[in-house]
């Protein structure tokens, strides 16, 4: 049993929890967008429960390896809602969600056997990169970057990001729940992206290559 799984335990239906339960509710894919009160909802269940952490985490990883390859909708919520608990439930969550375990999973949920859309790869990738830089100085949580070092190794490109102008990992604690962006920036948002899509397009093939060979070594 791999040391993640010991920490987690693998008993019972990790749904059946209540940070599990709205979990489900946060991730279902009949959702038109993220839920964010009922995000930073569960967030409040992990920060004022002993086992909130634990019981988060394992509904997260089993929503995950449910859905790769089948529901990209479900893995993205979920993978929102992974972010946002990193970013908001402190070292308890995140000693959890930096362990190597936990991150090969997330590299192995965008292998090529899943055939993943684009924008789940740079997500998966993007959280890696941020952790790895945001907690590189700590010596509990060096599982993500270790994983981050041996991918770059591997060449595999991570998405481009100025890490000393980004918004810090850690966020303060919220007295009112995220909204969504407006929707003139949504659509902003979407014109800057749009512009990218060729350049997106070039390195995807170059990054699946890269991916197999990951995956055979």
């Amino acid at each position: 049993m791999s040391t993640l799984l010991s920490q987690l335990g693998v008993g019972g239906n990790p749904f059946n929890t209540a940070v599990g339960q709205r979990i489900e509710q946060a991730t279902d894919g009949s959702l038109a967008s993220e839920n964010w009160a009922l995000n930073m909802e569960i967030c409040d269940v992990i920060n004022e429960t002993d086992e909130g952490p634990k019981d988060a985490l394992r509904a997260i990883r089993k929503r995950l390896l449910q859905n790769a390859g089948k529901n990209y909708t479900v893995v993205m919520f979920t993978l929102t809602v992974l972010e946002t608990c990193v970013k908001n439930c402190g070292k308890r969550f995140q000693l959890l969600a930096t362990q190597k375990d936990f991150v090969q999973d997330l590299v192995k949920l965008i292998g090529p056997k899943n055939d993943p859309p684009t924008a789940v790869q740079e997500k998966v990738l993007s959280l890696i990169q941020t952790w790895a830089e945001t907690f590189r100085s700590n010596p509990e949580m060096q599982g993500v970057v270790q994983v981050y070092n041996d991918l770059k190794q591997k060449g595999i490109e991570f998405p481009p990001s100025d890490l000393e102008t980004m918004a810090p990992i850690i966020t303060p604690s919220r007295t009112v729940p995220v909204q969504p962006p407006p929707q003139h920036q949504v659509r902003e948002t979407v014109s800057v992206v749009s512009s990218l899509i060729y350049t997106r397009q070039q390195i995807f093939k170059k990054f699946l290559e890269i991916f197999n060979k990951f995956f055979k070594s």
